[in-house]
């Protein structure tokens, strides 16, 4: 069966994203391979693997850069889940990542939208157990 693995994330710098990703929104660098003429291949990933990863991609042209930070026009790009809400919500907040809002409960779980360093916009989302019909 197809999958979706990789969601491409243009990004200013490598190092930069890569230290954000992996220290303040706590995802794991799942691959950084050096690809020749200054180009990269580099991965993050939620830790434990679940969901798709996000290939970092650099930036390389004035309309690349123009798209760093608001890839969807506004409206909120990726969802992050987790299985505890406060736990991350807390990590997050004392590595310095803007969340936008407070948690709010939505029919489908707690959730609260962030920014990362970039200003793309993310929801940090617990799901509600389904509810039986």
């Amino acid at each position: 069966m197809p999958a979706i693995t990789h969601v491409t994330l243009v990004v200013r710098d490598h190092d930069e994203a890569i230290a954000h990703f992996v220290d303040d929104l706590g995802m794991d660098l799942v691959e950084d391979t050096h690809l020749g003429d200054g180009r990269r291949w580099v991965v993050v990933a939620p830790q434990g693997g679940r969901g798709a990863a996000l290939l970092l991609a650099e930036a390389v042209s004035e309309a690349q850069l123009d798209r760093v930070g608001d890839q969807t026009g506004g409206r909120v790009f990726l969802f992050l889940e987790t299985d505890d809400f406060q736990r991350d919500h807390a990590r997050m907040t004392a590595a310095g990542v803007h969340f936008r809002e407070r948690a709010r409960e939505e029919p489908y779980g707690t959730v609260a939208q962030f920014l990362d360093m970039y200003g793309n916009r993310w929801d940090l989302i617990q799901r509600h157990e389904p509810r039986g019909h």
